[in-house]
């Protein structure tokens, strides 16, 4: 038995050898070298090397809950309105010969509720996506947006990014509220040249989409899709003059005011930045159009015999800005002062006078049921003589931020704009509905009592102001409250007071006594000549 052991042991012990040597001839298969990510110091905090590649990337984002409360003054508006926001920034630079190679791209997803936080603006622009419920409509908002998606290198920036004409983009404001130019972002191609010493020069050819506005006609204020231009029918005989056709009647054209993009908007900017701040002059050139009419007819319904109506001459909107950024240390840390003004011909969303109301309609009220509406178009196409008649608008702003501690600081803002729109253009307006018997419109004739009473294409200014308080308990975690007021006035004169007068506008005046209107049956309307609101905001937001 301890013979058979031997052998069994022994026998184990053999195989264990030559098995021990045939596996030190197989060959060993090594493992791959793990690459670690490796911090990035030449572009600043916050940057790695993606792995195997020579570029940093740094990836940043943000988390917000905003809720908002906005005086009305109708049942119909809601007063209260909630937002969650999610952001992602992609930052992607590479060193070469040429000097830094960057990709930049941020993603803005949010859903809204609500006055403000679910705005108009955003739909026109097409960023936002209404719910469909019947209570829903309008009232909630999911918005998808690529805020920036840009490249720059050898002084070139080409993609979607802040448009060079702005200089304070109301950083200093829960939202844009202060009046001034402020696109978030809109596509360009531009070159920047830099001189040392912090002098830069930029030349910017920028998409024109963002900056339009309608082109007002006597349609409705909403939709600003036709318009009439009064002109002579017959073969070579085009003179924009009040004219007949062979019945004898006045001739008409509906034009399609709606913009189209021709030519890009062009845009100059020099800029100075130093330890004690940055100041800025811009300049842009913007391009107003129409298309051709679509129909030539009369008045009293015949159709006009020969002829075309011609079509009216484009027309170029400009502005200029100036801007003043200003650090104050000496007071506290961190604490910088804010000073700009605009000034522009048919360029409302350069001055920024529609910030407030919202761009890209016609026309505009504070609030849900407020009295006073403003119109605000780039141009009016005089009926009579058929130009564009650009409007001017200007703005003034500044705004302050000071810090109390480390952990406290406050904003102030302050701005105040105006508009003008052609007296001559407004008036012709008004008489080709009298003559036409057009109910599109409620611009009435200059000689109809409610033509004094009409909020049409008046010139108006605005004030908006607003503070707030942000406690940053952490770092990069802001909690905060912000109160806005609006105000927004007639130059002069005075409009039916619809908050006292339901429902009476100046189509219904039957005259005026006295400086007052009164219906047909004699009783006098309330008047005003200025609306005001207010807003409180609440933010709780976390950058990372």
């Amino acid at each position: 038995m301890k013979l058979f052991k031997s052998l069994l042991l022994g026998s184990a012990a053999g195989l264990t050898v030559v098995a021990g040597a045939h596996a030190a001839d197989l060959p060993i298969k090594k493992a791959a070298p793990v690459e670690y990510v490796r911090v990035c110091s030449t572009h600043g905090a916050g940057f790695f090397y993606i792995p195997g590649t020579d570029t940093c990337l740094r990836v940043s984002g943000r988390a917000r809950f905003q809720a908002t409360y906005l005086q009305a003054y109708s049942r119909a508006g809601d007063l209260t309105g909630y937002q969650g926001l999610g952001r992602l920034n992609l930052d992607a630079r590479t060193a070469t010969g040429y000097g830094t190679l960057r990709a930049f791209v941020r993603f803005d997803l949010a859903y809204g509720t609500g006055p403000f936080l679910a705005s108009g603006t955003q739909r026109l622009a097409g960023t936002g996506f209404p719910g469909q419920g019947v209570d829903t409509f309008g009232r909630s908002i999911t918005t998808v947006n690529v805020d920036k998606a840009f490249i720059q290198f050898a002084g070139f920036t080409a993609g979607r990014a802040a448009s060079f004409f702005d200089f304070y983009a109301h950083d200093l404001e829960f939202v844009a509220s202060s009046l001034g130019s402020d696109i978030s972002s809109t596509n360009l191609l531009a070159y920047t040249a830099t001189f040392g010493n912090g002098f830069s020069a930029t030349l910017s050819v920028e998409d024109p989409l963002l900056r339009k506005t309608p082109i007002f006609g006597s349609g409705t204020a909403g939709g600003n899709f036709v318009n009439y231009q009064v002109f002579t029918a017959g073969a070579g005989n085009f003179a924009p003059v009040l004219g007949t056709n062979a019945f004898g009647q006045p001739v008409i054209a509906d034009y399609d005011v709606v913009q189209r993009q021709r030519m890009p908007d062009f845009v100059g900017a020099l800029r100075y930045d130093a330890a004690w701040g940055s100041a800025q002059v811009s300049a842009a050139v913007h391009e107003l159009n129409t298309g051709n009419a679509s129909q030539v007819r009369s008045f009293g319904g015949f159709s006009t015999v020969g002829g075309v109506a011609p079509r009216p001459t484009t027309e170029y909107g400009w502005a200029v800005q100036g801007g003043l950024k200003i650090n104050l240390p000496f007071i506290a840390a961190g604490d910088l002062l804010y000073l700009q003004g605009s000034y522009g011909e048919g360029a409302l969303r350069y001055t920024g006078y529609n910030s407030w109301l919202g761009g890209y309609t016609a026309s505009a009220s504070l609030a849900t049921g407020t009295t006073l509406a403003t119109s605000l178009v780039d141009a009016v196409v005089n009926p009579v003589n058929g130009k564009l008649d650009l409007s001017t608008s200007w703005t003034v702003s500044a705004a302050y931020l000071h810090y109390w501690a480390p952990e406290w600081r406050s904003s102030v803002f302050g701005s105040y704009g105006e508009v003008a729109y052609g007296k001559a253009s407004r008036a012709n307006l008004g008489l080709v509905n009298q003559l036409g018997g057009f109910n599109t419109s409620t611009l009435p004739s200059p000689f109809a009592a409610g033509y004094g009473f009409s909020s049409v294409l008046r010139d108006t200014n605005q004030v908006v102001a607003g503070a707030s308080i942000i406690w940053s308990p952490v770092r990069d975690l802001d909690i905060g409250l912000e109160g806005n007021y609006a105000r927004l006035a007639l130059q002069s004169g005075r409009v039916i007071d619809q908050n006292k007068a339901p429902g009476l506008g100046g189509a219904n005046v039957a005259g005026v006594v006295n400086g007052v209107p009164v219906t047909a049956a004699g009783v006098a309307l309330p008047t005003t000549s200025a609306t005001d609101t207010f807003q409180i905001r609440m933010r709780v937001q976390r950058d990372f």
